[in-house]
C-alpha cells in the first residue's frame, strides 16, 4: 500500500459496542475526511478493556478498513478514553509575577501551583483545560502574556483517570502497530466535532450518550466547566430488553435498533413485533409498546441521573443553550422529547460540523468522537507519541501536560 503524500490525522475512538477510525487531513478549505472504518468490539466494558487481544482484533480489523478506504497506510492515531474511572475537578493556583510583565514562565508557574493537588498514587491527570486567568483580581482572561501585574491566578479542570486503563488503551493500540500520538477524553473530543462557538459560549451540556458509558461535559464562556462519565449506556437497555423479552443478547440490539423508542407515546399498542426466544423455542409476537415500556424506565433513569449531576456543580442555570446529545444511542427515537421533559432544558442532537469529504458516512452521532478526534488533532500535533517502550506511560502523560494547557 502506498503511503499518501499528504499529512493524515487519524482518530480511534475504541468504544464498549464499536471501534470507530477515522481518517482526516487538513486541505486549504479546511478538514476533509478521506477514510473510515468500523467494526464490532468485543474486548471492552463500560469504557476499559477486559479482554487485550480481541480489543486489539477489533481495532486491526476498524483501521484496515480505514486504510482502504483512504488510501494511506495508518501508523498513529489520536485515541479516545473514557469510563466510570474517569474524575474531573477544578482546581486554582496562585502565584506572584516575577517581573512587570506575565511571561509564558509565569504561566508555567501557575500551572504548576493550580496541579498541586494529592491525586491517589493509581490515578494520573489526562487534561488540564483552562476556564480563566485573573491577573490583580480582573477575571475573564484567556492570554495574559504582556499584561502587567504582581498576581497572576488560574482557574483549571483537572481529569483524571486510572494509570491501568490508559496503559491497556495504549498497550492495544501499540499492539495493533499504532502509535499513541495522544489521549483524549471522548467528550472533549465530541465537543470538538458537534458545538458551535455561540453554544460553548453561552453554555452547554454535551451528553454523549455510547454503548457503555454516557459522558458528560459542561462548557461555558468557552471553557470546560464540568466533566463526569456515568457507567451506563446504550449496552443497558440492549440487556433490559434481553432479560425483559427472553431473547438473546443479538436479537436484543436487532429489536432495539429497528422498533425501540424511549416514550411509549411514540409506540402503536396494536402493531406487533417477532420476538426471537432462546433454547431453540419458536419466535413470539409481541407488542411494539412492551419493548417500549423496557426502554422508557432506564433512559429516564440515565437522564435523572445526569440531571443530578448538572444541578450538583450548580450550573444549570448557566445552560442557556441547553443540552446537545450525541454518541450512537442518542438515536434511538424519543431521545430528544425525554431530554426535553427531564433536564428541563431545549435539546438538539450533535452531528459532526464543518468537515469536508465523506461528510455523508461520518454523518451521525455516532461518529462524533471520532471525528473530534481528528479535528482534536488538526489544533496542533504534538512532538511526540506514547508507546510501552522507553518510559512509564505515568511519566509521558506528565511531560505533555504543559504543551497541552498551552494548546487549549
Amino acid at each position: 500500500m502506498n503511503q499518501r503524500a499528504c499529512d493524515i490525522i487519524v482518530g480511534l475512538d475504541i468504544g464498549t459496542t464499536k471501534v470507530s477510525c477515522v481518517v482526516g487531513e487538513e486541505t486549504e478549505d479546511g478538514l476533509e475526511i478521506i477514510g473510515i472504518g468500523s467494526h464490532p468490539s468485543v474486548g471492552l466494558r463500560k469504557g476499559v478493556v477486559v479482554n487485550i487481544d480481541k480489543t486489539v482484533n477489533s481495532i486491526q480489523k476498524a483501521v484496515e478498513e480505514a486504510e482502504l478506504m483512504a488510501g494511506c497506510e495508518i501508523t498513529s492515531a489520536y485515541i479516545g478514553i473514557a469510563g466510570s474511572h474517569i474524575k474531573g475537578f477544578n482546581s486554582h493556583g496562585v502565584i506572584a509575577i516575577k517581573g512587570e510583565e506575565v511571561t509564558e514562565e509565569d504561566l508555567d508557574r501557575v500551572i504548576d501551583a493550580a496541579r498541586a493537588v494529592a491525586i491517589p498514587l493509581d490515578r494520573q491527570v489526562i487534561h488540564i483545560l483552562p476556564q480563566e486567568y485573573i491577573v490583580d483580581d480582573q477575571p475573564g482572561i484567556l492570554d495574559p502574556v504582556g499584561m502587567t501585574g504582581v498576581r497572576l491566578e488560574a482557574k483549571v479542570h483537572i481529569v483524571t483517570g486510572a494509570v491501568t486503563a490508559a496503559q491497556n488503551l495504549i498497550k492495544c493500540a501499540n499492539r495493533a502497530g499504532l502509535d499513541v500520538e495522544d489521549i483524549v477524553l471522548q467528550p472533549l473530543a465530541s465537543a470538538e466535532a458537534v458545538l458551535t462557538d455561540e453554544e460553548r459560549d453561552l453554555g452547554v451540556a454535551l451528553i454523549d450518550f455510547g454503548g457503555g458509558t454516557t459522558d458528560l461535559a459542561i462548557l461555558g464562556e468557552g471553557a470546560i466547566r464540568h466533566t463526569a462519565v456515568l457507567g451506563l449506556g446504550g449496552a443497558n437497555l440492549t440487556y433490559d430488553i434481553s432479560v425483559g423479552l427472553r431473547t438473546p443478547m443479538a436479537q436484543a440490539d436487532t429489536l432495539k435498533i429497528r422498533y425501540g423508542t424511549c416514550l411509549t407515546s411514540f409506540a402503536d399498542p396494536g402493531e406487533m413485533i417477532e420476538v426471537p426466544s432462546v433454547g431453540g423455542r419458536k419466535p413470539r409476537k409481541l407488542s411494539r409498546q412492551i419493548l417500549a415500556e423496557i426502554l422508557e424506565p432506564r433512559v429516564e433513569e440515565i437522564f435523572t441521573l445526569l440531571d443530578r449531576e448538572i444541578r450538583r456543580t450548580g450550573l444549570k442555570e448557566l445552560l442557556a443553550s441547553g443540552i446537545v446529545l450525541t454518541g450512537g444511542s442518542a438515536l434511538l427515537p424519543g431521545t430528544l422529547e425525554m431530554a426535553d421533559q427531564v433536564f428541563q432544558l431545549p435539546a438538539r442532537l450533535g452531528y459532526p460540523r464543518n468537515i469536508s469529504g465523506l461528510v455523508d458516512v461520518v454523518d451521525s452521532p455516532m461518529y462524533a468522537t471520532a471525528v473530534g478526534l481528528v479535528r482534536y488533532g488538526a489544533q496542533d500535533r504534538p512532538d511526540r507519541s506514547f508507546d510501552m517502550e522507553g518510559g512509564s506511560i505515568v511519566s509521558k502523560i506528565t511531560r505533555r501536560m504543559k504543551d497541552l494547557f498551552k494548546r487549549d
